[in-house]
């Protein structure tokens, strides 16, 4: 293991530094909405277009590592991360605002698909720990920058500029130069699989929506901001932790019977929340959204084989329901009530509970 770690630590020091800028980023929507929709005089279903304009630049980020992974490194990536941070930093307007989510996305997604595929790969047996490890590290970045936000009084220029100038320091330090490590081989097995992709959208998707709507359905529920913006960061230290002891236990664990359990415990969280509206259950369901992405990706890594278009059509699918879910969540707040959102996600992810349960079998083999 120390040999492994000593040929890879600086892919894995990057890669560090990157998920916890990315969770920084993406953990910032949702205490920034209300203080968009007051500095624009937008509504929440035109507040949910912005996490969506985030995941549709995402997916251009796959494409291009679809397309032309070989000629993409790191720092290319922490660049256009700066570039978009920097774009949302300055307030110019809300077709900026998109714009500055839509080229950050494209940075996150370039870099989901680096770093996830190759520390998989180069630590062989100890790859689905570090892979956990990886995604931990996310939650840092989560946890702290809602904190700052309200420590800032909800000042969109400070918060997003400092997040700029992080991931620029961060390319500084991050590979340029030399190609590489490859994370698959071109010429390996690639089988499509539809309902495990299905699953990966459906999950992502809601992580998307418990990440950026939440705030706002916590606040319909009586939070005030700055507390919702508190019970965010108390999310991502759940999901920190379960992604942490993930680290301990991924590469003796089924990842399918892992990310059954993770729907279940989601479900019944915000269940418990739109019945009681007790915001403090929203907390528990950041353990369980934690461990959606390392399960997801490590079952259809296993059903899909080792091509190295195989990790960006897998994170392609999430990004389908990143996209997706806040749109459709959105617009039903915007009608039904912002509290409704509990109401909706829970009887979503109990209804996907069940149909993983009935698919476990041939899921899991």
């Amino acid at each position: 293991m120390r040999a492994i770690l000593s040929a890879h630590a600086g892919l894995l020091v990057a890669g560090v530094l990157t998920f916890i800028l990315m969770g920084a980023g993406q953990s910032l929507y949702g205490p920034a909405l209300p203080a968009f929709t007051r500095a624009f005089a937008l509504g929440t279903d035109a507040a949910g277009v912005l996490i969506s304009a985030h995941w549709v630049g995402a997916a251009g980020g796959i494409g291009l590592m679809f397309l032309a992974s070989a000629h993409i490194r790191p720092r290319h990536v922490l660049m256009l991360m700066a570039a978009g941070t920097a774009l949302i930093a300055t307030g110019a307007g809300w077709g900026v605002t998109l714009l500055g989510a839509l080229v950050y996305g494209l940075g996150y997604g370039c870099s989901t698909v680096i770093y996830n595929a190759r520390v998989l790969r180069v630590f062989g047996p100890y790859g689905p720990s570090m892979l956990a490890l990886l995604n931990a590290v996310f939650g840092i970045g989560a946890i702290a920058a809602p904190l700052v936000f309200v420590w800032a009084g909800s000042a969109i220029g400070a918060t997003w500029t400092g997040l700029a100038v992080l991931a620029a320091l961060t390319a500084l330090v991050a590979g340029g130069g030399k190609r590489p490590e490859v994370a698959t081989t071109a010429t390996g097995s690639y089988r499509f699989r539809l309902p495990i992709l299905t699953f990966g959208a459906l999950a992502i998707g809601m992580e998307a929506c418990l990440i950026g709507l939440g705030p706002i359905a916590l606040i319909a529920l009586g939070a005030g901001e700055a507390e919702a913006a508190k019970i965010l960061s108390l999310f991502f230290a759940a999901f920190l932790a379960a992604r942490l002891a993930l680290v301990g236990f991924a590469s003796a664990i089924e990842p399918f019977t892992l990310f059954i359990v993770a729907l279940a415990i989601t479900g019944v969280a915000l269940l418990g929340t739109a019945i009681t509206g007790a915001t403090w259950l929203f907390i528990p369901a950041g353990a369980s959204a934690g461990l959606f992405f390392p399960a997801f990706y490590m079952t259809a890594v296993r059903q899909m084989g080792d091509h190295a278009r195989v990790s960006p059509t897998i994170i392609a699918a999430g990004l389908v329901g990143g996209i997706l879910s806040p749109l459709v969540l959105g617009a039903i707040m915007a009608r039904m009530g912002d509290a409704m959102f509990f109401s909706a996600t829970a009887a979503l992810m109990l209804a996907a509970t069940a149909a993983a349960l009935a698919l476990r079998k041939g899921m899991a083999r």
